[in-house]
């Protein structure tokens, strides 16, 4: 059963080193997420799935102790996602290495930790019945979720300027910040695609985790666009 979740965001430049001169800019966020995965500590889950995007059109596991890196941006930093030996699990995508940093940061030792990568284009029937599936795997289950909204939210984002992106970011916060399963049931994966939000899916695994569970409640502890992406933190418990 869920317990709690923690949805974070996911840009590299959350790690310091990978941002070099623009770290401070970001140093609210990794303060809200902190506060997040204090969130899921606090729940006392028995195991903690960190969810985020992924290559592909399906899900895959990493198991604990897959390693991750941040050389693909330049950076010579490993991470490793909890305890264990990964095999079999490959290298951790970006967001998932991310995920691995943030625990690293605060040295999670609450629970045992696995990682599962969801395609951008997984359906939104398919992250639910997988969230209901993760949440069934252990008695107290907390999932830190993974992703960032759109990137169009200034001619200078990636994905320069679209009208639909603010409006669209605030519902984001709007429903992770209520724990509104249901708004994030409804997210269109073609809107999402076309405003390079890579959260679509791993939130939608998170609104199927919280089905027929514990009633959980929202906190939204950080919302901003720097670089025109939309950064969301919220935790449920």
């Amino acid at each position: 059963m869920l317990v709690a979740a923690a949805a974070c965001p996911c840009p590299p430049l959350l790690v310091p080193e990978v941002a070099a001169g623009a770290a401070p800019e970001l140093d609210a966020a990794r303060a809200a997420c902190t506060d997040a995965l204090g969130v899921l500590a606090a729940a006392r889950p028995d195991l903690l799935v960190v969810v985020g995007p992924d290559d592909g059109a399906g899900t895959r596991d990493y198991p604990a102790g897959t390693p991750g890196s941040f050389r693909r941006f330049g950076v010579d930093l490993g991470v490793r996602l909890g305890e264990g030996d990964g095999a079999a699990g490959g290298e951790l995508p970006y967001g998932l290495a991310v995920g691995a940093w943030l625990l690293g940061r605060i040295g999670w030792a609450d629970a045992p930790v696995e990682g599962r990568g969801v395609g951008e284009s997984f359906a939104p029937d398919a992250c639910l019945a997988e969230g209901r599936r993760l949440a069934g795997r252990a008695d107290r289950v907390a999932l830190l979720v993974m992703g960032d909204a759109s990137a169009c939210r200034t001619l200078k984002a990636p994905g320069y300027l679209d009208e639909r992106a603010a409006p669209y970011d605030a519902e984001i916060a709007r429903a992770l910040g209520s724990a509104d399963t249901d708004a994030l049931r409804a997210l269109d994966p073609g809107v999402s695609r076309e405003l390079k939000v890579s959260g679509r899916a791993p939130w939608q695994v998170l609104a199927g985790a919280a089905e027929g569970g514990a009633a959980l409640s929202g906190v939204l502890l950080h919302e901003d666009a720097p670089y025109g992406v939309g950064y969301v933190v919220a935790a449920w418990s």
